[in-house]
């Protein structure tokens, strides 16, 4: 990401007269632990290179197409924790931050992780069909899904966040389209990995992201998710049906 991304999303209000909602509220270890776990592994890169003058962690998660033809297929998704200068990683996990501690609280933990490792799957898969490069690395596809979830969470939850969702949809759209564009004009850079990340995020949160409603309970308003559970899982299954089709398809032309 080589642009400030949007702030979380804005709070919800009750439309039951002028009441306020308190919204759940549950820290986003998540979140923490994923920056913590890139962050860790960004210095065992610096150290190896220091060290044996080779990425270790590189020859070993990287997003390589000839490696993943010979069945290293977790290499869809271990490119998310690598990084390969402290810019890259210090935008990304900035990003991270701001996006995944309000993500986090609205979707869960559990729908949070999911929702971060289909958009590093996804934009990994379409860099190994669309990309000219045969490596690339990042948690730019898992920072666009989480981007693209913001804005479908805003537009399915627009009645609760009243004349605020326009504009933060509008935020949401501006920032992504002018990452896009700022990318695609950067040497080096793996954009398709980006939008892949992006439309795998989008996929899943339109049939995955939270559906609030506020109920009267003896303690006072409180916000009820209704998003049943089976779409949930049906929106992940579909999502990652998909792209290991065309993963898998890949593979073995």
């Amino acid at each position: 990401m080589n642009q400030e991304p949007p702030h979380t999303a804005p709070e919800p209000v009750s439309n039951q007269g002028a009441d306020r909602v308190a919204f759940p509220l549950s820290a986003p270890y998540i979140t923490y632990i994923l920056i913590g776990v890139t962050v860790f592994v960004y210095l065992l890169q610096t150290a190896s290179k220091a060290l044996v003058q080779a990425d270790i962690p590189a020859v070993f998660l990287i997003k390589s197409n000839e490696l993943i033809r010979s069945w290293q297929v977790w290499r869809l998704i271990t490119p998310v924790l690598l990084h390969g200068s402290i810019l890259h990683i210090g935008l990304n996990m900035y990003a991270l931050f701001v996006l995944g501690t309000g993500l986090e609280r609205h979707f869960g933990h559990g729908r949070f992780l999911l929702l971060y490792l289909i958009g590093a799957f996804t934009g990994n898969v379409a860099s190994l069909l669309l990309s000219t490069t045969d490596y690339s690395l990042g948690a730019g596809t898992a920072i666009f899904g989480l981007l693209a979830a913001e804005g479908v969470f805003v537009f399915q939850n627009r009645r609760l966040f009243g004349g605020q969702a326009r504009r933060a949809i509008g935020n949401v759209i501006f920032i992504a389209a002018l990452n896009l564009f700022i990318l695609s004009a950067l040497p080096g850079v793996d954009i398709w990995a980006n939008i892949g990340g992006l439309l795998g995020g989008l996929f899943f949160a339109w049939y995955a992201c939270p559906l609030w409603d506020v109920e009267s309970t003896p303690a006072g308003l409180v916000f009820v998710d209704k998003r049943p559970s089976l779409e949930v899982i049906v929106g992940a299954a579909t999502v990652l049906t998909v792209f290991g089709a065309v993963a898998l398809w890949w593979i073995m032309r």
